[in-house]
């Protein structure tokens, strides 16, 4: 390393590696203690850089993983512990359990495996459903289904507003960010670890590997561990809600070894989602989506609601998930002296993430990381809702007390200027469109930006006292516009 790059000047206690939903809920975690903490991320925001954006957003009951593995027991611990953390944060949930639908007589085997499985990790609140049962909970279904598994403690949050509001909580309880910061090197000195990012050397004591589909190059740097991942490429669409097609909670299919198949569910916010697909690749950056993956999409979505209407198609995304050829487990787990990997986090990431963070805060302290509590933790976010979740009498005070409340940014979403404004300067705040669509759903629309973008670009540039031309979409060389078409001096975009 170099040492002409300039090191942190006072002595941090972690670097976590990646501010995906695992990352960020690690950092909330250790944020309960006194404890300095440093998060590095490639990315320009939490929960931009990978799978953390792009999945189901479902709460897993548990009943999938094999019995006694610790992918089994920390998503059954992270589904009880999310009630809470919800509250505490206004993190949207919906909790009306989750459907695993055969569709034939040898299929329902399957449904006794699953509710066995379940049972022997501690799943409450199971059971198979006769067909004339599903179709009563979920009457928009295939009526060729033979039956299906109801577990009742499933359910849905969206996972990019987790993740986000899991970072502004550590943020405001002292967790340092450093966006757009990807790790160039890692090595051991004197007992400590010195970690490498642009322009700068993070001195720290210890180090949490949560970076994702990159967790195993941080792990070679580090000569912590040789394990090797590759990416799983599951295409989505959303879908307009119409009532032809409507489902109420997550309808999976029976799985198969490649995954739990197409999924179809309800986000919170009331868009329809399906997929993944499963297809295994080498590139772990790819996340171009494809005619063929938009087919098959589909179909496997038909299997369960033959409804489906390829013209209310709002969006097409991939998310990639880290599968590790090693095991089909949750590698977690003492790397090197003070340095914890946290890799191959695929589904049921995101329902395991609060107690994955416990048990990393554990390893932690089993380190030698001294966990004194932090008596100035502040457990909860402050509510700051948005106009189009108010009443009109709260609109009302909100557009008499800031006059931005009564201009609309954008029209599919209902989203005003005032909330594009406090998304920005919210802890650890929006930086780019993308972050300020995942805070207020600002061109998550039928016209998927087409009438707000502009708008959002403006606000960005103004409140960030940038211009409009070093505004993106999601970082570095995603820049939204071009160039000046008035001479200088003109309008800045």
């Amino acid at each position: 390393m170099s040492r002409k790059l300039d090191r942190a000047t006072s002595a941090i206690d972690v670097v976590i590696i990646g501010a995906g939903v695992v990352g960020c809920a690690i950092a909330r975690e250790l944020s309960r203690y006194e404890v300095r903490v440093v998060v590095c991320e490639a990315a320009a925001e939490a929960g931009q850089g990978g799978a953390s954006k792009a999945n189901t957003g479902i709460l897993h009951a548990g009943y999938d993983p094999l019995p006694g593995t610790l992918m089994a027991r920390l998503c059954v611990r992270g589904n009880a512990l999310y009630d809470r953390i919800c509250a505490d944060l206004g993190i949207q949930i919906v909790r009306n359990g989750t459907l695993v639908v055969a569709m034939s007589v040898e299929e329902r085997s399957h449904l006794d495996e699953l509710l066995q499985r379940g049972l022997a990790n501690g799943v409450s609140g199971m059971r198979v459903l006769t067909r004339d049962e599903l179709l009563a909970l979920e009457p928009r279904l295939n009526p060729k289904a033979d039956s299906a598994l109801f577990a009742g403690t499933g359910g849905t949050v969206e996972p990019y507003e987790v993740t986000i509001v899991l970072a502004e909580n550590a943020a405001v309880n002292g967790v340092e960010f450093l966006f757009e910061s990807p790790v160039r090197g890692i090595r051991s000195v004197r007992g400590s670890w010195e970690v490498a990012i642009d322009r700068r050397i993070l001195q720290t004591r210890f180090i949490v590997n949560a970076a994702g589909l990159f967790a195993d190059d941080i792990s070679a740097m580090a000569g912590a561990g040789d394990f090797t991942l590759y990416p799983r490429r599951g295409e989505y669409v959303l879908i307009e809600n119409q009532l032809d097609y409507e489902v109420h909670r997550p309808v999976f299919q029976v799985p198969t070894t490649r995954g739990k198949g197409i999924v179809v569910s309800r986000t919170v916010d009331g868009t329809i989602i399906a997929g993944p697909t499963a297809d295994d690749g080498d590139d772990k950056e790819s996340t171009a989506t494809t005619t063929d993956g938009l087919a098959r999409t589909l179909a496997g979505a038909r299997r369960s609601v033959p409804m489906l209407d390829s013209r209310h198609v709002i969006a097409q995304f991939v998310g990639n998930r880290a599968v590790m050829k090693e095991r089909d487990d949750f590698l977690i787990e003492i790397g090197a002296p003070r340095f914890v990997n946290v890799a191959g986090i695929k589904s049921p990431g995101l329902t395991a993430a609060p107690a994955i963070a416990e048990y990393v805060v554990g390893l932690l302290g089993e380190e030698g990381l001294k966990l004194r509590k932090n008596v100035d933790f502040v457990a909860e976010n402050a509510t700051e809702m948005l106009f189009r979740c108010c009443s009109a009498e709260q609109q009302e005070r909100m557009i008499a007390g800031d006059p931005s409340f009564g201009r609309i940014v954008c029209r599919c979403e209902c989203v005003t200027e005032g909330d594009v404004v406090r998304a920005i300067r919210r802890p650890a705040g929006a930086r780019t469109v993308d972050g300020v669509k995942f805070r207020t759903r600002a061109g998550m629309g039928r016209c998927q930006a087409g009438f707000c973008e502009p708008r959002v670009v403006d606000i960005l540039a103004r409140e960030l006292t940038s211009s409009a031309l070093a505004v993106t979409k999601c970082g570095p060389g995603s820049e939204i516009l071009v160039g000046n078409l008035r001479p200088e001096g003109g309008h800045n975009a």
